[in-house]
């Protein structure tokens, strides 16, 4: 049984995490595009009214968890843990969309 890790597979992982790099910014950018488009994030930045419930920091670690595993992910070599690549693309992915949804819902 070989245990080493296909190299398309390796590649694969590597693809992912870059395009999540890649789109992080331009989804943030986006969401809060979004968010400032409507009524309650236009008052909340003019007034200060009806801003955010979502406690201090949750979206900055969210968006730094993203980046922080997307990076890991990237420099990690391609043939070693592949298993933990894996999970470090799925943590970058999932803080990725919970970034986004954190700011649509009005953070």
């Amino acid at each position: 049984m070989n245990s080493t890790p296909s190299p398309a597979a390796a590649r694969q992982l590597t693809g992912w995490s870059v395009a999540g790099l890649v789109l992080l910014l331009p989804a943030v950018a986006l969401a809060w595009a979004a968010v400032l488009a409507g009524e309650r994030g236009s008052r909340c930045l003019t007034y200060g009214e009806q801003c955010s419930r979502v406690p201090d920091g949750v979206v900055h670690g969210f968006f730094l968890t993203a980046l922080a595993a997307g990076l890991l992910a990237a420099v990690w070599p391609r043939t070693r843990w592949l298993p933990a690549r894996s999970a470090a693309v799925a943590v970058q992915w999932l803080a990725l969309l919970t970034t986004s949804a954190l700011i649509l819902s009005g953070a």
